[in-house]
């Protein structure tokens, strides 16, 4: 079994807690700590969700490093839902759980320079706006040889976007940070939504969260709560789990397909916050990154249901095993 050291970079967030939970119940993940940015809501708010989050796994081993409170460059964005802020108590409790005294930026930088002196890399899960990555390799660069990959959840390339007709949200939020990501030279895997739109959870995948005990009702009343469906853009019932495709292929890289494209992003203008992907060399560039364009619907559904329902099973998550 392949184990990855992993930093999770955050947006706390739906979909981030699903990727978050997943991780942490998932033997194949060790999670080095969570770095978390404003991003679906200010930053004080996405801490909080990250520790309550944390709170729910029992990995009270894993640090929560709040960073970046706005975008490198941009007037700053909020998601679509905003208005929730923090997570209400009464849709996931708080767990006792607080914040790192130590900047995610250094965090990141830490970690990484570590890996690189151990010639033991880390990947970065970046599941929210990159402004943590991006300031960790901007202001050192040295500290990419410690990144074997960053695993991203952003971008559409044909789906279009969600937060604008031509952007995602992640990058939509701090364009200027994923271009300076995208040309550090470290691998890159993107989740775009052209992918994460092909496997769509239903009301009643959401009832099989419950299983995984608080943490997995957690879940379900998120999910149940914020309505993610969209029958007129999917066609069906049912809304996508964005982010846990990233913990999700590399649990399992056999469910996905990807192709390698030199990615860029549009940092101005009406556009800014698109991004595009160069598959068939137009632009005589070297490839920069995997865009993953198929997923195998049935089989990650099933495998993210399975690692929540991990939470129901008698003890787990009050240890620091976390498998």
């Amino acid at each position: 079994m392949t184990r990855h050291k992993v930093i999770i970079d955050a947006d706390p967030g739906v979909d981030d807690a699903a990727a978050i939970l997943m991780a942490l119940a998932s033997p194949e993940i060790d999670v080095l700590g969570l770095s978390i940015v404003a991003g679906n809501v200010p930053l004080r708010d996405t801490v909080l969700n990250a520790c309550k989050i944390v709170g729910l796994s029992g990995r009270d081993d894993v640090p929560v490093h709040a960073g970046a409170t706005g975008p490198l460059v941009r007037d700053q964005v909020f998601g679509k839902y905003a208005s929730i802020g923090a997570f209400d108590d009464g849709l996931v409790r708080a767990g006792g759980i607080g914040a790192s005294s130590e900047h995610a930026v250094h965090f990141i930088m830490r970690s990484a320079r570590e890996a690189a002196k151990a010639g033991d890399q880390i990947t970065v899960c970046a599941i929210g706006p990159m402004t943590n990555i991006a300031l960790a390799l901007i202001q050192h660069p040295e500290v990419a040889s410690g990144i074997r990959q960053i695993v991203s959840m952003g971008g559409a390339f044909t789906a279009l976007g969600h937060r604008t007709p031509w952007a995602e949200f992640n990058i939509y939020a701090d364009p200027h940070a994923a271009e300076a990501v995208y040309r550090s030279g470290v691998p890159i895997v993107i989740m775009p939504l052209d992918m994460t739109f092909q496997a769509l959870f239903t009301s009643e995948h959401f009832e099989q969260f419950r299983a995984g005990g608080e943490a997995g009702n957690a879940l379900f009343n998120l999910f149940s709560t914020f309505d993610r469906s969209d029958i007129g853009r999917f066609g069906r019932p049912g809304g996508p789990i964005h982010d846990a495709t990233t913990i999700a292929w590399l649990i399992r890289p056999d469910l996905f397909t990807g192709r390698s494209a030199f990615v860029g992003v549009q940092v101005t203008g009406l556009t800014m916050g698109h991004t595009y992907a160069d598959f068939y060399g137009k632009m005589d560039r070297p490839p920069n990154a995997t865009v993953i364009t198929e997923v195998d619907e049935a089989g990650f559904i099933a495998l993210l249901i399975e690692r929540i329902v991990r939470y129901g099973r008698n003890g787990f998550g009050k240890t620091a095993q976390g498998g």
